[in-house]
């Protein structure tokens, strides 16, 4: 690996920021330890003010040895696109922190916090050589893990608004009961497996509370090869060094929907990809689509696009090809599994792979660092990353059979939840294309307007509508005026507070209902309404949704005696598209500062007039 470092160094001297970071990504995937953990950190540490970050203030609490793991971790966050921050609790205190609101912990303001606690520590019943097993005592041993656990998590959800990522107990290689443990419900995997369900049903009902699979995680490495009793007994680190970076990789893993680093759309190509030969020479019959091998391999690659399909990933098609032979093997050929209407932008044609992203991304309208693209040919990949750096290119191995797998480990198709929204994605850009057709048949854009039917209802969040109102102000980028993140907890409690109101806003349209699509938060203070957040999905930008949602805004605060509405525009490199929407609805420049720009509404003088052709139905808020 000299030659890549001296090229990493190289890059760093020249100033070319981008080299070095994709250098530097690509030494980490090939060389993940602590022998090049440090050598990455110190030259991200070169770099942090050349490259895009994003900070993360992460704390690990834990029962065992994790000090070897904090530069591994902050090693992948480097090469993920996060500045990590990290504080590690003392020794198996977790449970003191996390009860004491004075601990260090909550004075560290962490983003994330994981909770890494090990089967034998925390149920040493469990766990053979930890404690003792009594047959007959699975289910009490259960219920109390279970009871301090909930009580655990109640109490930090009490005290801090970060997200919690807690651990779930591995199985044991060897249960104390030998073959019996599978035979028996009462056994110790058994009453293992109760608890991480336990597990599962708490974070299910506790804002912002994720479980990682660590049994998982162990059981992928494999158990005997994960554990390392000697290190265990010498410094209480159980893992082996060769899977240190396993377990930081699957941290990091998290990170991403969470910050909101996530990629809406992949971008395929077709040849020895979605299919094994070139459709132009081998034709519709010659190409390898089948369910035995070579031919395999291409149907799991489309068996993983119809799962990221089906978490409301958007597909689309990124081919050097004829579009009537392509298009005759996607609709026709009786091993495809991914037809065209799964596609929802195609682009076959002979034109530089780069410049066909730039056009989906446009078509989409979505941001270009929102594309993941596949194509089993590292020259074509070296071209989208040298010509189009903002997108995330995966990178499958030679091996056919690696091109599923390339999408099943990308954490930027990561999803901690799964709304409506998300599910009925492809739909929404079904109904967008027939949008389109309407409105090139219009005579008019008013005509377009009225022709769309549109409904907008608008509601204070509540506890159905609350996850997604906090995953659209961590993923809207385009049509966000401040691009302010919040967690679900931290939008609770933004709606608990007397002088803040938080709504979401859900249209329907004559094609389809286009679910929860913006949020708008506000904060009264002397008199004033300050908009804090002003978002709305790509899906109904330039609908004059946003005119109807302000509209709503400045009526509110008028009937609570507001004099005037004020709101920021932060300009970041995506929401262009927002700079000038309070301007072009009469407000005034009051106030610039550090490239941003607050704006004002007289509502004396003033007003925002809803579009007639929305029909806006508002819910009265409670009082609070």
């Amino acid at each position: 690996m000299s030659d890549l470092r001296l090229q990493i160094e190289a890059s760093i001297e020249k100033g070319e920021a981008s080299a070095a970071a994709r250098l530097l990504a690509d030494l980490w995937r090939r060389e993940p330890g602590p022998a090049a953990a440090g050598f990455v950190i110190r030259c991200f540490e070169t770099l942090r003010a050349t490259v895009s970050l994003t900070p993360v203030r992460v704390a690990i609490l834990r029962s065992f040895t994790v000090e070897p793991l904090a530069p591994l971790l902050r090693a992948q966050g480097f090469v993920s696109g996060f500045d990590l921050t990290v504080h590690v609790g003392e020794f198996n205190a977790w449970n003191q922190e996390i009860l004491d609101e004075n601990d260090a912990l909550y004075r560290f303001s962490p983003d994330v916090v994981i909770l890494a606690v090990a089967t034998r520590d925390l149920a040493p019943e469990l766990w053979p050589d930890a404690g003792d097993f009594e047959p007959g005592s699975a289910d009490a041993v259960a219920s109390n893990v279970t009871a301090r656990l909930r009580g655990a998590i109640d109490a930090f959800r009490k005290r801090s608004q970060a997200t919690l990522i807690v651990h779930n107990l591995e199985l044991p290689e060897f249960p104390a009961p030998g073959i019996f443990d599978a035979q028996s419900p009462e056994g110790q995997s058994a009453a293992i497996e109760r608890i991480n369900a336990s597990l599962r049903t708490i974070a299910s009902e506790t804002r912002g509370v994720y479980v990682l699979d660590f049994d998982g995680l162990v059981a992928r490495a494999g158990r005997r090869n994960w554990r390392d009793e000697k290190r265990w007994l010498t410094s209480r680190l159980p893992i082996r060094a060769a899977h240190l970076a396993s377990l930081s990789a699957e941290w990091v893993k998290y990170f991403y929907p969470i910050m909101g680093r996530i990629a809406k759309v992949l971008a395929v190509d077709l040849d020895n990809t979605l299919w094994g030969g070139v459709i132009g020479e081998d034709g519709m019959n010659g190409i390898r689509l089948s369910g035995e091998f070579p031919g395999a391999a291409y149907q799991s690659v489309q068996r993983a696009l119809l799962d990221l399909h089906r978490r409301g990933i958007l597909l689309a098609v990124v081919s050097k090809n004829n579009p009537d032979d392509a298009m005759e093997a996607i609709d026709q050929h009786p091993g495809m599994l991914v037809r065209g209407r799964h596609f929802a932008a195609l682009r076959i044609n002979w034109q530089d792979k780069a410049q066909n992203l730039r056009e989906i991304a446009a078509e989409l309208n979505l941001g270009f660092d929102s594309i993941a693209f596949l194509d089993d040919n590292p020259v074509e990949r070296q071209q989208v990353r040298e010509a189009a750096p903002e997108v995330i290119v995966l990178e499958p191995g030679d091996d056919p059979m690696d091109l599923a797998r390339a999408i099943r480990e990308s954490p930027a198709f990561e999803r901690l939840a799964l709304s409506e929204e998300d599910r009925r994605r492809g739909e929404y850009y079904a109904a967008d294309r027939q949008r389109a057709e309407l409105e090139t048949a219009s005579g008019s854009r008013e005509d377009f307007y009225r022709s769309l039917a549109q409904q907008a209802d608008l509601s204070p969040v509540n506890p159905s509508t609350l996850a997604r109102v906090a995953q659209l102000t961590q993923k809207t980028n385009q049509f966000n005026l401040t691009t302010r993140r919040y967690s679900e907890p931290q939008i609770a409690a933004l709606a608990a507070r007397p002088e803040c109101s938080v709504f979401s806003i859900r249209v329907r349209d004559r094609y389809c209902d286009n679910g929860l699509v913006g949020v708008a938060i506000t904060r009264d203070e002397d008199g004033v309404c300050a908009i804090d957040t002003f978002l709305l999905s790509c899906r109904v930008i330039g609908r004059t949704v946003e005119t109807a949602l302000l509209a709503h805004l400045c009526e509110q605060a008028r009937s609570r005696g507001c004099r005037a509405v004020e709101g920021w525009f932060l300009p970041t490199k995506k929401n262009a598209p927002a700079k000038d929407f309070y301007r072009s609805h009469g407000f005034a420049v009051v106030e610039e500062k550090d490239g941003g720009l607050r704006y004002r509404l007289d509502l004396a003088a003033a007003t925002v007039e809803s579009p007639p052709w929305i029909e806006l139905r508002a819910e009265v808020a409670a009082a609070k």
